[in-house]
């Protein structure tokens, strides 16, 4: 059995529909995929959908966007009740954080780059979460840079003059609120020093405390070095440990399948959550 817990459809930052990304999952002999949107459930309903078309089951979910005193941190939460009202509310803040900080980044780009909100729109589907990757497709199709990877080094990383930080709820918060909503947390690709700061032992430790169950160690961004520190503190912590693509369709290179969860992890996650798998 093969399993993909974390990809992303145009509902976040990825370029597939949920219906492209299933039917895609299926072209990769995926038996399983997970649907994590940023802080989003709007493509479920579609997603299951082509579910049922395509015989790959369908883990639905979403990624939260956190912080741990300044650090970024990515909550993969699994199975939850979508209608739970303050993980309604988390999201929704972030969801509004994020538009609010796109329109100030893209107001400096306007002066020298005349990208424009409507360029950022045409980048999106009603209802996307809009966040930097949709300001770095804007600048690409206007022909400022080749591809997304290029838009971020140049322009969109922290520290860039057009770089603007967004609200995130405390991760501690974020991880109990997932719990509340009988969802399965797992941090997302924790090990990932590439992207900047990354948390110590004793801060997963202290997450571990607060609820959370896995550490998604299995990923492209996660050194060698740190996926043997991940997978001992896993040990150490009793979190089980699970492997994904974060894949985005052409938005990064990541392929489906690429990393892939043990079917025995997979079985746990299933009995933990609230929210049933989706099966044909």
């Amino acid at each position: 059995m093969r399993i993909d817990l974390h990809t992303h459809t145009t509902f976040s930052d990825g370029t597939d529909t949920p219906t492209e990304l299933l039917v895609n999952a299926k072209a990769a002999g995926l038996d399983v995929v997970a649907i994590v949107d940023h802080d989003s459930t709007l493509g479920w309903d579609e997603a299951e959908a082509a579910a049922h078309d395509t015989g790959v089951a369908l883990v639905r979910g979403t990624e939260v966007s956190a912080l741990y005193r300044g650090i970024s941190v990515h909550l993969l939460c699994y199975l939850q009740n979508p209608e739970h009202s303050a993980l309604l509310l988390q999201h929704e803040k972030v969801r509004d954080a994020r538009v609010n900080r796109a329109q100030r980044m893209v107001e400096a780009l306007t002066i020298d780059f005349g990208i424009t909100w409507e360029d950022i729109l045409e980048q999106t589907v009603e209802g996307t979460t809009i966040g930097r990757p949709h300001i770095a497709d804007a600048i690409v199709a206007a022909g400022h840079v080749p591809d997304r990877s290029a838009a971020f080094a140049t322009m969109l990383y922290p520290g860039s003059r057009y770089y603007v930080p967004h609200y995130a709820p405390d991760a501690l918060d974020a991880i109990r609120t997932i719990r509340a909503a009988g969802g399965v947390a797992v941090f997302a690709h924790p090990g990932a020093s590439d992207r900047g700061r990354v948390v110590s032992d004793s801060v997963i430790a202290e997450f571990a405390e607060a609820g959370l169950q896995g550490l998604e160690v299995f990923h492209r961004d996660n050194p060698t070095d740190q996926r043997e520190r991940l997978t001992g503190l896993a040990r150490e912590l009793n979190l089980f440990i699970t492997g994904s693509s974060d894949y985005h369709g052409d938005g990064k290179p990541n392929r489906l399948g690429e990393n892939t969860t043990d079917p025995e992890v997979f079985a746990r996650i299933e009995e933990l959550g609230v929210t049933p798998v989706v099966r044909s």
